[in-house]
């Protein structure tokens, strides 16, 4: 056999590796960045109601507002930046609310080497109440009743609440809303108690314990 085709039986043999990733478009990577296929929930009442599905940008102009409960299909990142600007100075600065998670989602994982999807996760399951109560009116009296929250609803109060941590830690403060975000996230993926939605959910809970 001569020199020049062993050359040529060599080439055949080598293999070439491509470094196959998701494509951000198809909805598989969230910021172009994090991949939320390898996700997961702790809690298996929210776990179907968990989106994390992002087409490119999070930002879909409002299209599942007429839609019967079509937030359901709206990926849970658009809507905790949607919360981020719901009162105060961020109201209306979608671009500068969805600037701010990015780069806390950023830090997030420079600082665990952690998906830090997963800590907003876990974060969203420590702070989704289980118990609510409301108010029965017997005649002219009224008492509170504790009920149990549906998933849903869960998801909508845990949102709003880290959002709302998130907001008032700038409040008459130097810290920028990225920082806040890292701070609420992290508390409360850990469970801490300081953190305002998870201090929210177990006032919550103790309140309708009381009113059983």
């Amino acid at each position: 056999m001569s020199e020049s085709e062993v050359v040529i039986e060599e080439e055949q043999e080598e293999v070439v590796v491509e470094d196959v990733r998701p494509i951000a478009g198809i909805g598989t990577l969230v910021f172009g960045k994090w991949d939320a296929s390898a996700i997961t929930c702790k809690d298996p009442g929210l776990s179907p109601y968990i989106n994390l599905t992002t087409v490119g940008v999070p930002h879909t102009g409002g299209r599942h507002a007429n839609a019967w409960f079509g937030k359901a299909k709206l990926s849970v990142v658009e809507r905790y930046i949607n919360k981020l600007m719901r009162t105060g100075p961020y109201t209306g600065k979608k671009m500068g609310a969805m600037k701010a998670f990015e780069a806390a989602l950023d830090a997030i994982a420079a600082k665990s080497g952690d998906n830090p999807l997963q800590v907003f996760v876990d974060a969203i399951c420590n702070g989704a109440p289980m118990e609510e109560i409301t108010r029965i009116k017997f005649g002219a009296v009224s008492q509170p009743k504790a009920v149990d929250s549906s998933p849903s609803r869960r998801l909508d109060v845990a949102l709003r609440n880290l959002a709302k941590g998130a907001q008032q830690g700038t409040h008459k403060s130097k810290r920028t809303l990225t920082n806040c975000i890292i701070n609420e996230l992290s508390k409360a993926a850990a469970g801490d108690a300081t953190s305002f939605a998870v201090a929210k959910k177990e006032e919550l809970e103790r309140i309708a314990a009381s009113a059983r």
